[in-house]
């Protein structure tokens, strides 16, 4: 029987008079190809006078870019190996363990390497923690040929030798060493047992006055503090979502960048139906993320309803009166509260809240209920930035108590704050050198920039998690003169010997514990054994240069009472790290810049996302326009006196009211491509490291055109694109009841697909040959998009841009839609569909459908990977 469903993107398609529409539908390009402007004059195309590369600028980037490079690239003899390397077969990859550990990614992976050269990024099944690579991991193999990489050591823009550079800083160091101008280290997070030795060793070497500040450009100081009051050390609780049966989260968005990452296996996993059973999801959260796309129940809440909501479910657990909050918020913890207490040590509760007394609270539920998907045992190390260190560290350099800084790792000048007072700062610094990896806002301002090494021409080690450790190895020489942090710090030190011989002294003496170096290599992990010693290797990076800090008594009734006491400043903004951007350290990957997000599906830019309510209210709008492009308003954001001008709006389904976001990572201008510093610094708002702040909206003028490949509106009763049903029905019925099978027409007659007689090719003979046999669970399917970013460096797929994104001209050759549905699931859609008497009925298309076209308060959210034929 066919189908007499009507579908569309967004309600514009509802108005048949609508011109728009039908020019849209009647066009897929909507602006002519301009061909004439290649080929020349039509009308006498053979005397006309066009050049090979106007042509090839008609045939494609690529093309022209290969075609070019073949036709008149230098002429270079190829010299055939005297002596072939045994490891290197031309044609054939070669594969290496390492790890990723550039501050903010941590992950064990493989490299993907041909004649040498790394050209793709892979999983480390092995890695039993961060054995996963996201959308940046695997776009992390683009920055290795990053045009714009700083090729050698400089001084004041010109490029100097490296014995000079060495020479000027070993000078300085001498010279300061008894004095009372402190020599600082201004790093990423390590979490590396090799680089915590050796700079203790360092600190050692050149006196007391020499101290390391680990900086995180998006800091988790709440959650580091909560714990180290808590359990005596100072790092991040881990969590096992395979093992948990209800997950509660409150902000945590764990399948995006919460704490480091990593959760999204071990959560994808517990959600594939086994035995009749699947995690369940709750989640409660301002910004619409990932994660909360993903969750079984969504309460939008601002984060003042979130931290009260969190008080008032310790209440509930433990048996006390927590009073506060609304009706709304009551209910919803008392629903939350009932399932946890059936879930019992099979729940865990999480949150992302960046405020102290909400993790003090989260780690005393988890331990009430004696998760077992929380190990207070082994914590994670992949955060260990100190928020109050760094701002003293600004303090001091402004009093002029700072003689040397050392950076590595890091881009204050961009992702600090307060960063004019670190330039400020900075000026009154003698000596300033800088490990960066291009001329960004930091390198620009130093005395030296110390062009740094790729994490690929690298050697490292780290330690994610207690007793789980991951090494580091190069899979390419350096490319250019460039030098590891680590290197450096041996040679100032007048250490004779590589940081690849340290680390391995290292781990032989500290780590292994009689375990095989080259087998640890080969894998690239090693997980400690049991009974070691706790106060040996396993030490946490950061303690290890800090005094022994023994678990407070923490104070719950007084973090419950500053919870249920938050007052809500207004509207609240929520900073938050995007899927393809994080930190915004590789802003200057193509691949990353054209990645859609997987909520918005806007790609290259960042804006503020706003609920449909107060919208409206502030007269904010997105439309779609003539060519099918996305458009929207312009807003300015005033936080504690800082004014972020002409920042675009994105109308989000699923935002909190009174809340808005704003992701970090966008706004760089320094050491990039004209075409990839776009959107704001959201940084300028981050006041005092907290992600939520007091903002005022004011509507400015002009309108953004967004590069967007989805439109946002909702599913609306097209339930066959989206299969799905309960866990109840999927464990009581047949399976022909909630995934029917297609039939098709043949001689007017209805039948299966499966029958031989549907066969449109019945000479073929099954029984030979290849067979195709992928397929995805969309159960285990998160969204995350990585595998995007993962075919586009296997195929070497070609970023179009801005511009022909916006024309519907992207060339990702694998997707991942993003479907909304305004009922509770989607076959709910097709039933108010049904009740409402068809797109036709009396209501029509201005009525009852109008409910469905507007699930701004709180969609359900559905994604589907779409393939090109080779997959």
């Amino acid at each position: 029987m066919a189908s007499n469903k009507k579908y569309w993107k967004s309600e514009a398609e509802l108005n048949p008079n609508d011109s728009i529409v039908e020019a849209l539908r009647n066009n897929e390009f909507t602006e002519e190809i301009p061909v004439d402007d290649f080929l020349g004059d039509k009308e006498t195309l053979s005397a006309s006078n066009t050049s090979r590369r106007d042509f090839l600028k008609y045939v494609g980037f690529s093309t022209a870019a290969a075609t070019v490079a073949a036709c008149e690239g230098p002429v270079n003899k190829s010299i055939p190996y005297v002596v072939q390397p045994d490891s290197i077969i031309p044609g054939v990859a070669n594969y290496y363990a390492t790890t990723i550990a550039d501050g903010f990614d941590f992950a064990s992976i493989l490299v993907k390497t041909r004649e040498g050269r790394p050209i793709k990024i892979e999983n480390n099944t092995d890695a039993k923690v961060n054995g996963g690579a996201n959308a940046r991991v695997q776009a992390s193999v683009l920055t290795l040929y990053d045009s714009k990489r700083v090729q050698g050591p400089m001084a004041n823009g010109e490029p100097v030798d490296w014995n000079v550079l060495d020479a000027t800083v070993k000078a300085k160091l001498n010279a300061l060493k008894g004095t009372s101008q402190q020599v600082v280290l201004l790093t990423q997070t390590y979490a590396s047992p090799s680089a915590t030795k050796l700079i203790a060793e360092f600190k050692a070497a050149y006196g007391d006055n020499v101290n390391h500040v680990v900086y995180d450009a998006i800091s988790e100081d709440a959650a580091l503090n909560a714990y180290q009051k808590a359990y005596g050390e100072r790092a991040l609780a881990d969590y096992d979502f395979e093992k948990a049966d209800l997950i509660v989260s409150f902000g945590a968005d764990f399948l995006g960048d919460w704490q480091g990452g990593g959760y999204d296996s071990g959560y994808a996993k517990g959600r594939v139906p086994k035995n009749g059973k699947m995690s369940r999801h709750i989640q409660m959260e301002s910004n619409m993320s990932l994660t909360g796309a993903n969750a079984d129940k969504r309460y939008p809440m601002t984060p003042t309803q979130q931290k009260i909501a969190l008080a008032k479910l310790y209440g509930k657990l433990n048996g006390s009166n927590v009073g506060g909050g609304t009706s709304d918020v009551d209910e919803a913890v008392d629903k939350v509260a009932a399932e946890i207490k059936k879930a019992g040590r099979k729940a865990v509760v999480v949150s992302g809240l960046n405020d102290e007394n909400a993790q003090t609270v989260v780690l005393a539920i988890n331990k009430l209920l004696a998760s077992e998907a929380f190990d207070p045992e082994k914590p994670k190390y992949v955060r260990q930035g100190d928020a109050a260190k760094v701002n003293k560290l600004v303090a001091d350099m402004n009093a002029g108590r700072v003689g040397a800084l050392i950076m590595d790792g890091v881009n204050p000048a961009y992702a600090l704050p307060n960063a004019e007072e670190f330039l400020a700062g900075l000026e009154k610094v003698d000596l300033s050198v800088d490990f960066a990896y291009t001329n960004d806002e930091t390198a620009q301002a130093s005395t030296y920039v110390a062009a740094a090494s790729h994490y690929l021409e690298s050697w490292g080690d780290t330690q994610f998690k207690k007793g789980h450790y991951s090494l580091m190895q190069p899979a390419i020489r350096e490319l250019f003169d460039t030098k590891q942090f680590q290197t450096a710090l041996l040679t100032w030190m007048g250490v004779e010997k590589t940081y690849y011989e340290y680390i391995k002294e290292t781990w032989v003496s500290d780590i292994l514990q009689g375990g095989s170096w080259n087998k640890a290599l080969q894998d690239g992990v090693f997980e400690a054994p049991m009974m070691m010693d706790a106060s040996a290797a396993a030490e946490p990076a950061a303690n290890t240069e800090s005094e022994e800090v023994q678990p407070e008594i923490v104070p719950i009734a007084s973090a419950i009472r500053a919870l249920v006491n938050s007052t809500s400043p207004g509207t609240e903004l929520v900073l938050y790290s995007k899927v393809g951007m994080g930190d915004g350290r590789q802003a200057n990957n193509p691949w990353l810049q054209e990645f859609p997000d997987p909520i918005s599906r806007v790609s290259w830019d960042n804006y503020v996302t706003v609920s449909k309510a107060d919208a409206e209210s502030w007269g904010l709008e997105n439309t779609i326009v003539a060519d099918g492009g996305l458009n929207g308003s312009y807003a300015n954001l005033t936080v504690d006196g800082k004014v972020l001008e002409n920042v675009p709006v994105v109308v989000q389904p699923g935002q909190a009211v009174g809340t808005i976001g704003l992701s970090f990572g966008y706004g760089k201008k320094a050491g990039m491509q004209a075409e990839m510093a776009t959107g704001v610094n959201a940084y300028k708002l981050y006041s005092n490291f907290s992600d939520v702040q007091a903002v005022s909206v004011e509507k400015a003028s002009g309108t953004h055109e967004f590069a967007c490949v989805q439109s946002q509106k909702t599913l609306m009763g097209r339930g066959d694109i989206i299969k799905e049903t309960t866990l109840e029905i999927f464990n009581t019925k047949d399976r022909a009841e909630w995934n029917p099978m297609p039939h098709v027409s043949l001689n007017h007659q209805e039948i299966p697909v499966t029958s031989p007689d549907a066969d449109l090719w019945e000479e073929f003979d099954r029984s030979i040959g290849h067979h195709f046999n992928l397929s995805i669970d969309l159960n285990a399917c998160t969204g995350c998009g990585a595998c995007v970013i993962a075919c586009h460096a296997e195929n070497n797929v070609p970023v179009v841009g801005k511009t022909e994104i916006r024309r519907s001209r992207d060339m990702h050759w694998l997707r991942i839609d993003r479907y909304y549905s305004s009922e509770d699931t989607f076959e709910g859609d097709n039933e108010k569909k049904e009740e409402m008497d068809g797109l036709w009925g009396d209501k029509g298309s201005l009525g009852g459908f109008r409910e469905m076209e507007d699930p701004s308060a709180n969609p359900q959210v559905a994604f589907q990977p779409v393939m090109c034929q080779h997959c």
